[in-house]
Formats: structure tokens, C-alpha cells, sequence
């Protein structure tokens, strides 16, 4: 039993090396056409592909996505109609997008016509923790309809998140859920990270995302 559990871990280990290799060569890719890429992730429902059509409606950048999804082709098509480039990565079973994933991906997309790229990852809060994609940042999507205890339920992809958005704050009251807690739960496990709360339905906390996201992409 005990060789069975030590040969789990050795294979989760290389995975994970295999995955971190091929995440920094995504990032060679990207930097070298001059792409700031932008992990986005979240819960099914939280407002990820809605966020991501007010970026490419408000930004003034060249815009790229990548739509992975169990069934990308719903919310790639929501991205399609903003005639911007977009491919959609099916991941069936998986419930993540993974480097070698984008990698591809990324060889379908005309990235010397882009400057900037969305990766909208499956709808989960728990798989993609540990597979970094080659992006330069990491956009942490939470609703407040997702009760206000789920970042204590899910604490490790608020540690590695660069940017949470605490989504939906219009409706926090009539689910019952206490926004501040939400805020403070992040902070707890990320004293550094940005935190905005946004509705996307009201415009809150838009224009402080968009520049939060173009300071980063000055700096890099």
C-alpha cells in the first residue's frame, strides 16, 4: 500500500515538473510577441465570461481569449461576436486547462495581432490551483451569490491570486452574504493581493479592474 501511495505522489510530482516547464515556455512565447496574458478563474456562475466581454468592450488593447470550458464553444461564441480572435479549448473529463493546453491553443491564435490575452479557465475554484498556464497574471472571480464563507472553503487559489474580484456585490444583501467578510477573508490569506468589488450589471468596480490590469501590464 505504501509503494502504491509513494508512486501516486512521484507521478503527481512529475506533472506538476512537466507542467511548470511547459508554463514558462508559454510565457517565452508570449513575451516574445509582446502579449500580456491574464489567467482568469473562478466558479461556474461567479461572472468570468462577462467580466471578460466588459474588458474587451472598455479596454483599448488588441484582444485575444482563450475559452476553456468542458464544452468551450458556448462562452467562445460569446466572444466571437465581439470580433475578436478567440479559441476554444475543450477539456472534457478535466476540470482545469493545463499548459500543454495553451500551448496549442496558443499556436491557433495571431498573437502579432494581439497585445493582450484573456485565458478563461474551466468553472472551479479547486483543479486549476496548481497548473500555472505561462500567464503573467492570475484574476481570481468570486460571487457573492457563492455564499461569503467560500474563501475560507477554498483558500489555497486566493493565496497565488494576483487580483480577486468579489463579483455580484449589487445582490449581497438579498442572498445574505457579508461582502467586508469576503474582502477580509482574502486579505487573511493574501495580505498583498488587490481586491475589487464590482457589479457587472451596475458598472461597479469596472474602471478600478481595467486599471488595476493596466498598471500591471505597464510594469511588465
Amino acid at each position: 500500500m505504501k509503494m502504491h501511495k509513494i508512486a501516486e505522489v512521484e507521478i503527481q510530482h512529475d506533472i506538476m515538473v512537466a507542467n511548470r516547464k511547459l508554463a514558462q515556455r508559454n510565457q517565452k512565447i508570449l513575451d516574445k510577441s509582446n502579449v500580456f496574458a491574464v489567467d482568469v478563474l473562478g466558479a461556474i456562475g461567479s461572472g468570468k465570461t462577462s467580466l471578460i466581454e466588459a474588458l474587451i468592450q472598455n479596454m483599448g488593447h488588441k484582444i485575444g481569449v482563450i475559452a476553456g470550458d468542458v464544452i468551450s464553444k458556448f462562452d467562445a461564441g460569446r466572444f466571437q461576436k465581439y470580433q475578436v480572435p478567440v479559441v476554444g479549448l475543450n477539456t472534457g473529463k478535466e476540470c482545469h486547462l493545463d499548459a500543454h493546453l495553451v500551448e496549442h491553443a496558443l499556436g491557433d491564435l495571431p498573437l502579432d495581432e494581439i497585445d493582450l490575452l484573456f485565458i478563461e479557465n474551466v468553472g472551479n475554484l479547486i483543479c486549476p490551483v496548481d497548473f500555472d498556464l505561462g500567464s503573467h497574471l492570475r484574476m481570481v472571480v468570486i460571487s457573492v451569490s457563492e455564499g461569503d464563507d467560500t474563501v475560507e472553503k477554498h483558500p489555497l487559489i486566493f493565496k497565488d491570486a494576483d487580483l480577486v474580484v468579489i463579483n455580484k456585490v449589487d445582490i449581497a444583501e438579498a442572498v445574505g452574504a457579508d461582502q467586508e467578510k469576503m474582502v477580509q477573508d482574502v486579505k487573511d490569506l493574501n495580505p498583498d493581493v488587490t481586491v475589487i468589488k464590482s457589479s457587472l450589471k451596475t458598472g461597479e468596480g469596472l474602471e478600478e479592474i481595467i486599471d488595476t490590469l493596466e498598471k500591471v501590464i505597464q510594469k511588465n
